[in-house]
């Protein structure tokens, strides 16, 4: 089983701390960020940031769907963690300082991918497709805080 890892990342015109805010706002703006590839949204305990439990569905392709159950915490300023229950999948969103007014989101995703043919396909292709999804939600996101 080899790890597989997305990336994605976004310079987004607002204050670091607001972005930070914003994507750490699980009751409110974080639901506001999914494209249609989200479904299921709930958040089951907590709502901002550390010690959250969040539960969604991720359809990454037509046929793929994750069922995520995920613990938030947040192991250093500027950075929350996801880290699914239901799989080995860890996504990591680190917001820094990118000049005056400006910030820098990165979200990676790793998780432990398959073995054989599958696994293949699954390296060469998922990460492709998850920073597609992901582009989508740092555009959102962008709109969100550049208000």
């Amino acid at each position: 089983m080899a790890q597989v890892e997305a990336t994605t990342e976004r310079v987004v015109a607002a204050d670091a701390e607001k972005v930070f805010d914003a994507l750490a706002d699980y009751r409110g703006t974080r639901a506001k960020l999914l494209p249609e590839h989200f479904s299921e949204y709930e958040v089951r305990e907590g709502g901002d940031g550390e010690g959250s439990l969040v539960h969604w569905k991720l359809q990454a392709t037509s046929k793929r769907v994750r069922d995520c159950l995920l613990d938030v915490s947040e192991p250093t300023d500027g950075q929350l963690v996801e880290k699914d229950r239901n799989s080995s999948m860890v996504t990591t969103w680190t917001v820094t300082p990118a000049g005056e007014g400006k910030s820098r989101v990165v979200v990676t995703t790793v998780w432990n991918g398959a073995g054989g043919i599958g696994g293949f396909f699954e390296r060469t292709f998922a990460p492709k497709g998850l920073a597609r999804i992901y582009d989508a939600v740092l555009a959102r996101l962008a709109t969100e805080t550049e208000k």
